[in-house]
């Protein structure tokens, strides 16, 4: 498997996003090392809050977030999906399935030995991040699932079957049409760069964002489908704290909160919010009111897992 590194210095001077880079380094199955980037900051031994982001973007989306998420005491980690940010990307879309893509968190994650997680997934990262909570539970005390979903081949929204339609063929990733969409602001030119230049310098490193809409499993036809129907499975016996945090504005996800509320027995009490003016990358938008949102959750269950309830 041929791998494209982005160079370092692509993500020089980004606004806002002063953090050391982190590595892992993991075997992928044909034996190729791959490289993972995440961001690691506060106290070492300090519970770990596990930052998971969604196409195409990466931990820069939790640049206003992680100062605030600090003050809680705890360890903040933001990962980097393999072909997005600083990780390593795969060259060929051939290289990429939903299945690599949970092997690739997998071993990242077991590789740094994570315990007593609270894990804030989103888009992307809420699919791989649940697979990670659902086969190793142990690791994880609690779950924020924001604009997130585990599809089951069911059938999908127009918006998801224009995005999949459109992205079968597209020669490159459209991000203004995509920002227009989904987010309720406008990004800065430096911070629009940061997402579209800093990771992707060039076309070549844009496959592993093109190939995500395509591994959606919202059909029933879709080869990986079984792999989050075994995910829902486990997810119906996780009874730690899980909170959902979902945009009003979202095209992508809206009412799949409902549906993690109905079948995860560790959402029952819990305060879940629809969050006004929220769109799909909703931590572009509302990451002051996450964090507080998330500290409320932090405090209000920190009893419980201590006690093992």
């Amino acid at each position: 498997m041929k791998v494209l590194q982005t160079p370092d210095s692509c993500f020089e001077g980004l606004p806002d996003f002063d953090y050391a880079p982190h590595y892992t380094t993991i075997q992928a199955d044909d034996g190729t090392p791959l490289r993972i980037h995440h961001i690691d900051e506060g106290p070492a031994d300090a519970e770990p809050i596990l930052l998971m982001h969604g196409n195409p973007t990466w931990s820069y989306l939790y640049r206003h977030m992680i100062p605030g998420l600090l003050k809680t005491g705890r360890r903040v980690i933001a990962l980097d999906l393999v072909g997005c940010g600083r990780s390593d990307k795969p060259a060929s879309k051939k290289d990429y399935s939903l299945a690599r893509h949970c092997d690739w968190m997998t071993k990242w994650l077991l590789a740094n030995d994570l315990k007593n997680i609270t894990l804030f997934c989103q888009d992307w990262g809420g699919t791989l991040g649940l697979h990670l909570v659902a086969h190793h539970p142990e690791r994880f005390d609690r779950v924020i699932a924001s604009n997130t979903g585990l599809p089951l081949g069911k059938g999908t929204n127009s918006f998801l079957r224009f995005w999949q339609a459109g992205m079968r063929y597209a020669p490159f990733f459209p991000w203004r049409l995509v920002f227009r969409r989904t987010l309720q602001r406008k990004l800065t030119p430096q911070e629009y760069a940061a997402y579209e230049k800093a990771p992707f310098p060039s076309r070549k490193y844009q496959v592993g964002i093109l190939k995500f809409p395509l591994l959606i499993t919202v059909f029933p036809d879709h080869p990986e489908v079984g792999i989050n129907r075994e995910t829902w499975a486990r997810l119906k016996t996780f009874d730690k704290p899980f909170l959902t945090l979902y945009g009003d504005r979202d095209p992508v996800t809206r009412g799949y909160d409902k549906i993690l509320q109905r079948y995860v027995p560790g959402t029952q009490g819990q305060a879940h919010k629809i969050i006004e003016g929220g769109g799909h990358f909703i931590q572009e938008e509302k990451a002051d009111e996450l964090v507080i949102e998330v500290t409320r959750f932090l405090a209000a269950t920190e009893k419980k897992v201590a006690c093992g309830e």
